[in-house]
């Protein structure tokens, strides 16, 4: 039976730190899907179309990723794509207490078991969150994005 992970997020912009945890997935799982999920509630910085792009040029040479966009639960589309796993970046302890919950549900809701990779510590500080803020500022936040992420130009 073919291994296969999701790596759910909004992805608003992918990270380094996205990225290294995606990587450090590839030897454990046959498939990983980097699913950008929509929340129609949500409003993000960067268009789906920009978002996906992204991760696909990042990816291009990894046949053992692939790209997808969802709108169900998670665990409800990792059913759906029969991914009997989750991956989750960990960063902190807090982050963990978080994710924990979330895993325990989708565990009852579905057997889907959430695996955690605990974050690089150089790249621990890294949150797509911080680096909206920084684009939103101006900042240069190009230390803490894949190259392939081009942001257009601020006037």
């Amino acid at each position: 039976m073919k291994r296969i992970a999701l790596f759910p997020g909004s992805f608003d912009p992918i990270t380094n730190g996205h990225v290294d945890i995606i990587r450090r997935a590839l030897p454990i799982f046959d498939e990983v899907v980097v699913g950008i999920g929509q929340n129609s509630a949500k409003t993000y910085l960067f268009d789906l179309e920009t978002r996906k792009k992204w991760i696909e040029d990042v990816f291009q040479n990894d046949p053992q990723i692939r790209v997808e966009v969802y709108t169900t639960l998670t665990v409800d589309y990792c059913v759906k794509i029969g991914a009997r796993y989750i991956i989750r970046g960990l960063r902190s302890a807090p982050d963990f207490e978080y994710e924990k919950n979330i895993a325990q549900f989708n565990k009852a809701l579905h057997g889907i078991d959430t695996i955690f990779l605990i974050t690089e510590p150089s790249l621990s500080p890294i949150s797509s969150t911080i680096v909206r803020d920084i684009i939103r500022n101006n900042g240069n936040p190009s230390a803490f994005l894949p190259k392939e992420v081009v942001l257009p130009i601020s006037k």
